[in-house]
C-alpha cells in the first residue's frame, strides 16, 4: 500500500501534502503503534505517514513502541524510512536551525525493547553502517540545492529520557566525539535494519546542549521547532521524488549474514 514511510518526529505531525488520504489502524504481534498510520499520495509516490509520539505528542520518548512502528510500515509495504527529530546541539558549528544527516550513533538507552529477534533465531544485524547511504547521499544533495545549513559525518547520541541531560553528562557525550544528542533514534534505525528497510535520520537542531551552560528550556524548543518544521516540510517534498523505485544499496539484504 506505500512505499515510503515517515516517521514523523517532534515538530513534525501533519502530513498535510499529502493527497487521497486514509487512515488505517494495523495490528501488530507488538501491540499498538504510537497512533494509526496515514497513508496518502504525494507526486504519485505512495506515502505511509506515522506520528512516533503520537497525535498530541502523548507518547514519551521512552514508552515509543517503536516494535510496533516499524513493523506496521513493513506491513504496508514500506522500503524507505525517512525519520525526522528534533536533537541538541554537542559542538558550536551546529547551531539551533540546522539540519544534522548523522551516520554513525551511540546507543545510551537502556530497557527498550530493541531486537525482533526475541528467541528461535539468533540474529546479530550489523549496525556498523547504521543508515542507507543511499538516502544520506540524496538528502545532502537536497539540502545543497535549498541552500539549507546542513552537517554530515555526524555522530548522533541516543539517551533515555525523558529528561534533558546534566552539564557533566553533556560535557561527557561531547568528549565522547558525540555532535548531537536526542532520544528516539535508537532501537527504531535498529529494527528498520532487521527489516531491511532503508532508514534516514534527519535531525533538526532546536538548541544547545547544557554543555554551553545555557538551561535548555522547552520553551527555546518549541520556538525553534516552529521554525524547524517549515524547513522539515520542504525538505521532504524535495526528496521525495528523488527516493529510487529500485534499491541498490545493501539495506535490503541486511539478514543475509545475520541470522545464526
Amino acid at each position: 500500500m506505500a512505499e515510503i514511510g515517515i516517521i514523523g518526529g517532534t515538530g513534525v505531525y501533519d502530513p498535510a501534502f499529502l493527497k487521497d488520504v486514509r487512515e488505517l489502524k494495523v495490528n501488530t504481534p507488538f501491540g499498538e503503534p504510537s497512533d494509526s498510520v496515514v497513508v496518502g499520495n504525494f507526486k504519485g509516490r505512495e506515502i505511509a505517514f506515522i506520528p512516533r509520539h503520537g497525535k498530541g505528542h502523548r507518547v514519551p520518548p521512552h514508552k515509543i513502541n517503536s516494535r510496533a512502528n516499524i513493523w506496521a510500515l513493513k506491513e504496508l509495504g514500506v522500503k524507505f524510512i525517512i525519520a525526522p527529530a528534533a536533537v541538541g546541539s554537542l559542538q558550536e558549528e551546529i547551531k539551533p536551525g540546522d539540519i544534522v544527516i548523522p551516520d554513525q550513533f551511540i546507543d545510551r538507552t537502556n530497557g527498550r525493547p530493541n531486537t525482533f529477534f526475541e528467541g528461535g533465531q539468533v540474529c546479530h544485524v550489523s549496525a556498523a553502517d547504521p543508515f542507507c547511504p543511499e538516502l544520506i547521499k540524496l538528502a545532502r544533495d537536497v539540502c545543497s540545492k535549498l541552500n539549507f545549513r546542513f552537517h554530515t559525518d555526524s555522530t548522533y547520541i541516543c539517551v533515555q529520557g525523558p529528561r534533558f541531560s546534566t552539564r557533566a553528562e553533556s560535557k561527557l557525550f561531547r568528549s565522547w566525539g558525540a555532535d548531537i544528542i536526542g532520544m528516539t533514534l535508537v532501537p527504531e534505525c535498529i529494527l528498520a535494519r532487521e527489516a531491511e528497510m532503508c532508514y534516514l535520520p534527519l535531525a533538526t537542531v532546536t538548541d544547545f546542549d547544557v554543555w554551553a551552560d545555557k538551561p535548555v528550556s522547552v520553551d527555546e524548543v518549541v520556538n525553534t521547532l516552529n521554525e524547524n518544521s517549515v524547513k522539515t516540510k520542504r525538505l521532504l517534498e524535495e526528496l521525495i521524488p528523488r527516493i529510487p523505485k529500485q534499491r541498490n544499496c545493501e539495506c535490503k539484504n541486511a539478514l543475509k549474514d545475520a541470522i545464526l
